[in-house]
């Protein structure tokens, strides 16, 4: 697991007992496939830990995974682990305005892009509103989520599903590597 740098002083790697009084927990899945999409996850985790209302306490590793329903180049995926005191629309917000910061278009489904960033968990709740679903619909269906997840929390259960752990089986014939 990658650490990450807290406020300037040095890594730091946060269980989720250790978020700050009234946050919540929330994992970011993170994925590009256009234009240096390495350096797009990165800047995506570094902005992550600016964002107002946000704190990164841990990333996964980079992947490598080749595009699902989908076309182009290769991704790099990660996950994040924030704590944060945003409701979870207002962090679909942020979120999406980190994703414009990178030039993200929507052409069609799936599409390849500069930069995704999508809520898969927002501590326990299950929200299913006209812009958001929580638990992410499709993340127990591949493994540049559940890789990276299970990476940082694998004991971690999706409200709903279980143990997140027990769908790793199901996405093993998806290509996924670890970036060095």
């Amino acid at each position: 697991m990658n650490s990450v740098i807290s406020a300037g002083l040095g890594p730091a790697t946060l269980k989720d007992d250790q978020a700050p009084f009234g946050f919540a927990i929330a994992y970011i899945g993170i994925g590009a496939n256009l234009g240096d999409a390495r350096a797009n996850v990165l800047d995506a985790l570094a902005r992550l830990q600016r964002q107002p209302g946000c704190t990164l306490m841990a990333s996964s590793s980079l992947y490598r995974t080749a595009p699902i329903d989908s076309s182009g180049d290769d991704y790099i995926n990660a996950v994040a682990r924030i704590a944060t005191t945003l409701d979870a629309e207002a962090l679909l917000q942020a979120l999406q305005g980190i994703e414009q910061a990178h030039g993200r278009e929507r052409p069609y489904r799936n599409a390849p892009r500069t930069l995704d960033l999508d809520v898969l968990l927002y501590g326990d709740a299950v929200i299913n509103s006209a812009t958001l679903t929580v638990p992410h619909p499709r993340m127990t269906e591949r493994a540049f989520v559940l890789v990276p997840l299970l990476e940082l929390a694998p004991a971690i259960h999706i409200p709903g599903k279980g143990a997140a752990a027990q769908y790793a089986a199901g996405v093993a014939d998806q290509g996924i590597e670890p970036l060095v």
